[in-house]
């Protein structure tokens, strides 16, 4: 028989000493604030949409609505992207801490900003060059700083032995390498703002398209 005391008995006091605990409370949260967030970036592309003013075509007017549909297409792949990367990477993660909870906290909280900073993007994608280049640094910010605190998330998760035993450690160095290229790509893509904010997006959306080819801690393809 099971000790009734045996389980209290791990949770002491002292730094070190509480227990941890299991994934799925972080992961059904995480997952909630991804479905809210490109839930509300679709209310705003139906919020946004082009109302026939002015006696003008509906193909003209669809023209002219062109940076909400870029804003939307390039941030809805992003979002998906992190998703993605978010699903891949706890798969392999078997407990948290309070740090590592924190900083998927951090990693939430930039994703949550995305339908700002896009409605900004799409609102300013016309205007002078000086508000081009500022949205685009906001945009920036917000993907970076998700960036940074995934790549914090998965150091800490492998520095403190929080994930499953059963993992290849090649490819836990694999994922780690892989982490570290994104914030670089994306600022690279930023650089281009200053010759020409479409094509910085344009490249966005191109590391969009980059990231659906499987690489080390994606899920295998096929049947």
């Amino acid at each position: 028989m099971t000790d009734p005391e045996a389980g209290e008995r791990r949770y002491r006091y002292g730094r070190r000493r509480e227990m941890s605990r299991d994934t799925s409370r972080v992961e059904t949260f995480s997952d909630g604030v991804f479905a809210v967030v490109l839930t509300v970036m679709a209310v705003e592309l139906l919020q946004n949409g082009p109302a026939r003013a002015g006696g003008r075509e509906l193909p003209q007017t669809l023209a002219d609505a062109w940076p909400s549909y870029l804003a939307y297409v390039i941030t809805f792949g992003i979002a998906g992207q992190i998703w993605l990367g978010h699903h891949n990477m706890w798969r392999y993660v078997v407990r948290v801490d309070q740090l590592l909870l924190v900083f998927n906290l951090l990693v939430l909280l930039f994703v949550a900003t995305i339908p700002f900073t896009a409605d900004l993007l799409s609102d300013n994608l016309r205007g002078t060059a000086r508000d081009q280049q500022l949205t685009a640094a906001l945009y920036l910010a917000t993907v970076l700083g998700e960036s940074l605190f995934f790549n914090l998330s998965w150091w800490w998760a492998r520095r403190c032995g929080l994930l499953d035993p059963g993992l290849d450690p090649q490819l836990a160095a694999a994922i780690s390498r892989r982490l570290l290229v994104r914030p670089v790509l994306y600022l690279t893509a930023f650089a281009f703002v200053f010759v020409d904010p479409i094509l910085s997006l344009v490249l966005y959306l191109l590391l969009v398209g980059l990231s659906l080819i499987r690489r080390p801690g994606d899920l295998p393809g096929g049947c």
